[in-house]
């Protein structure tokens, strides 16, 4: 069996990273998109799109951790946890995040980019630190 926690830092709780198949990753921030990036064919006109930090709040004065309500729509997740760099390992949704109606897509990475989240029309509370997404392979 695969340690993927070999492949990442920063983590925020290994046992409870690691008590599935895979390995779980966190949520450290969420942005949105307020204006357009661009494509081009050739990279030339490449320009990413422009996003702030979505706000945060503590349910109750006393908590440690904030919340984010979001809306249905679409945002980045920025995770807690970077990449060693030494595989590429295959990342995708936690089954908690699909049964409340959002998701990102699976996908192949050597770093840990924003990941785009799509949050459906009731909306989600998201917890900072919250598992949204585990590592389910690797390849070095």
């Amino acid at each position: 069996m695969t340690d993927f926690a070999e492949y990442v830092t920063d983590i925020v709780h290994e046992p409870t990273q690691t008590d599935s198949p895979g390995f779980d990753l966190t949520v450290a921030a969420v942005y949105e998109i307020v204006e357009p990036g661009r494509i081009d064919f050739g990279g030339g006109e490449l320009d990413a799109a422009e996003v702030v930090p979505h706000a945060s709040e503590k349910r109750d004065p006393d908590d440690d951790y904030e919340w984010w309500t979001l809306r249905g729509g679409q945002y980045l997740i920025e995770y807690n946890e970077p990449m060693t760099g030494e595989a590429t390992v295959t990342l995708q949704p936690r089954t908690e995040l699909l049964e409340r109606g959002a998701f990102h897509p699976t996908l192949d990475v050597d770093a840990l980019p924003r990941v785009p989240l799509s949050v459906g029309g009731a909306g989600l509370k998201l917890k900072e630190n919250a598992r949204v997404s585990t590592i389910v392979g690797a390849e070095e």
